[in-house]
């Protein structure tokens, strides 16, 4: 017989299933209000961000008006005067993003322990400091300050700071953050020695009122106004806390926070693993002349012809031509019609250089003697680099100074490559081919053979490398070309960990020789890391530092010039010069005493309306 189904076996599935339903749409209702709850406390948050800055406004007696008409009645601050010149260009526009690319992947963001140019790129964006450079007359001009006093005997320097500043997250800048980021450089458990070598020269920094800071200075500085003014100001709130974890922060990727025109969408999240650095605007921002772009973003392209390709695509807004591609560049019909070209040697180019490390373990290497680093520099033909991988486009270094600056000895030419002389600084240094090998060895017969390590996405450093082997081979040095990743090499580097390196440092309209090569910094981390040291030369540093007047402080670093050309702790390579491809997207782009304005703060460039792609 066959069971049949009745109104009792089914109506208990109907109620589960009426039930699941219930649940379900219970369930789904909690989420929009769990949504709509977090948006509601992130409006909120905003709205106490708006009313904390009015209230400040308020108490400071100004309340800015976000409108341009307002905008127009306001004085505008010297430092923002040629910003403002770009806005009353006629297809002046705001909006759009700036996009570049880095050739290499970057270690950390993070201020202080961070250590290449491609970070401080980033930071330059985000943090500021309470004066600027003037490009065209490389006068000091106020930014975070609008006004300074120095002492008669230039030991003490006041600042007054603007009231009106707020970093991102809409807490007000005072003078306590400019001395808290004093403190904070100088706490020995922050990873931040070269900054601590500089600063220093400081004896106190104090708190005169909230808006007005003074420094002391232990001694006349020849850069006092330089060192103080351009202290990159760190917001005490957002740091304070790693003072009681030094770890954290020394180990930190993306802990970054300041006042700046642009901002991470999240101060401390940032890691290299999301690949770009991607900043937005700050809406919060002070200053009188907002910049135009909404974005910046630097893709991370290690490849050379992947970067070029992207260019090519209009995918980025730049790009730095390598000198055997430069002149079939300029020749390319696609790529003249989209851009500007710009050929020019920087006005402080920096240079590039080989290091030799003597020190290694605590023991001296083969190249803490001074003999062997004069052999390697005539063994370094840099004429015959410049011409074969760099086409001409570079000029040879003779120092850390450059060939036009007051800092320089007229009297010094370059080394120029000399076998018989390299030969013979060797033999006297005790090397000789004892066993008819090739390849010199020492007294214990220890062949003279050594990795140089180089960054390894760099193909024109490859190709000079590689030349480099075979000259130094007809010397019997065996040299090992040992090609690193960016982030290695920079830790190698803190450790002292490397045979002999090269490399570039930047420069400025004077350079200070302290850092790189005083005794004094030859510490751990420290970038006096080729552990040279020279007394003499110390103490020429040390006079030159404290000597104000400029007639008097200038043969100081002839004399020092003369002890680096001698002593050569570096082999000075090149000053290379810029060749560069710009979109004609971007508009007022131009030449200064300081070299191109792009990316130059505050910021001049921009795209008119009919030529932007991006959206917010």
């Amino acid at each position: 017989m066959q069971n049949q189904t009745t109104s009792h076996t089914w109506l208990p599935y109907v109620l589960y299933t009426v039930l699941i339903l219930l649940i379900v749409l219970t369930m789904y209702q909690i989420d929009r209000q769990w949504l709509k709850l977090t948006e509601m406390q992130a409006v909120m948050t905003e709205q106490a961000n708006v009313i904390r800055e009015l209230r400040s406004s308020l108490s400071n007696g100004v309340l800015a008006v976000n409108n341009q008409s307002a905008a127009k009645n306001q004085p505008v601050a010297q430092v923002f005067k040629r910003a403002q010149a770009a806005t009353q260009l006629p297809d002046y526009a705001a909006g759009d993003w700036n996009v570049e690319a880095f050739g290499t992947n970057i270690k950390t963001i993070t201020p202080l322990i961070s250590a290449d140019a491609y970070a401080a790129n980033v930071q330059a964006y985000v943090l500021e400091s309470l004066i600027s450079r003037n490009p065209d007359t490389l006068e000091w001009e106020g930014l975070l300050a609008k006004s300074w006093q120095v002492s008669a005997d230039g030991l003490v320097i006041s600042f007054q700071l603007r009231e009106d500043i707020s970093f991102s997250d809409g807490v007000p800048l005072t003078a306590a953050d400019v001395a808290f980021t004093y403190h904070f450089i100088m706490t020995d458990a922050i990873q931040a020695p070269r900054e601590r070598a500089y600063l220093d020269k400081i004896q106190a920094v104090n708190v005169k009122n909230p808006y007005e800071i003074e420094f002391v200075f232990k001694e006349p500085y020849f850069e006092a106004l330089s060192l103080a003014g351009s202290l990159a100001v760190l917001p005490k709130h957002f740091y304070e806390p790693y003072l009681q974890q030094p770890q954290t922060f020394n180990e930190s990727k993306g802990l970054l926070l300041g006042s700046g025109p642009y901002k991470l969408n999240n101060p401390s999240t940032w890691t290299p693993d999301q690949g770009n650095v991607e900043l937005v605007r700050n809406e919060r921002y002070w200053g009188d002349v907002p910049p135009a772009f909404n974005r910046i973003l630097w893709k991370i392209i290690q490849n050379d012809s992947a970067r070029l390709t992207t260019y090519r695509n209009g995918d980025i807004d730049a790009y730095s031509a390598r000198p055997v591609e430069y002149q079939g560049l300029k020749n390319d019909q696609q790529i003249m019609a989209k851009s500007q070209n710009f050929e020019y040697m920087p006005p402080v180019a920096g240079y590039s250089y080989i290091g030799w490390n003597e020190d290694r373990g605590g023991k001296p290497t083969r190249f803490a003697d001074k003999r062997i680093r004069q052999a390697m520099t005539y063994l370094t033909d840099v004429n015959r680099i410049i011409k074969d991988v760099f086409l001409g486009y570079a000029e040879p270094a003779i120092s850390p100074f450059s060939n036009s600056s007051k800092q320089h000895d007229k009297n010094l030419s370059p080394y120029q490559y000399d076998l018989d002389k390299a030969k013979a600084l060797l033999k006297e240094a005790g090397y000789a081919d004892r066993n008819g090998d090739g390849v010199v060895e020492d007294q214990a017969g220890q062949p003279f053979e050594f990795k140089l390590t180089y960054f390894e996405a760099n193909e024109d450093t490859k190709r000079m490398v590689l030349l480099l082997k075979d000259l130094y081979a007809r010397a019997g040095v065996k040299m090992v070309p040992f090609p690193q990743e960016w982030p290695v090499m920079l830790e190698n580097l803190q450790k002292k960990d490397f045979d002999a390196i090269t490399l570039g440092w930047t420069s400025g309209i004077e350079t200070d020789l302290f850092q790189n090569f005083h005794s004094s910094q030859a510490l751990s981390k420290g970038d006096n890391f080729i552990a040279y040291k020279n007394p003499q030369l110390d103490g020429l540093i040390d006079n030159a530092r404290r000597t104000v007047d400029e007639t008097k402080r200038m043969p100081l670093w002839q004399q020092a010039e003369q002890i680096l050309y001698q002593d050569q702790p570096y082999t000075f390579l090149m000053r290379r010069k810029s060749l560069l491809f710009v979109d004609k997207r971007v508009h007022n782009v131009q030449m200064s005493k300081l070299g191109l304005n792009l990316g130059s703060l505050p910021m001049e460039n921009y795209v008119p309306a009919a030529q932007q792609k991006y959206t917010q």
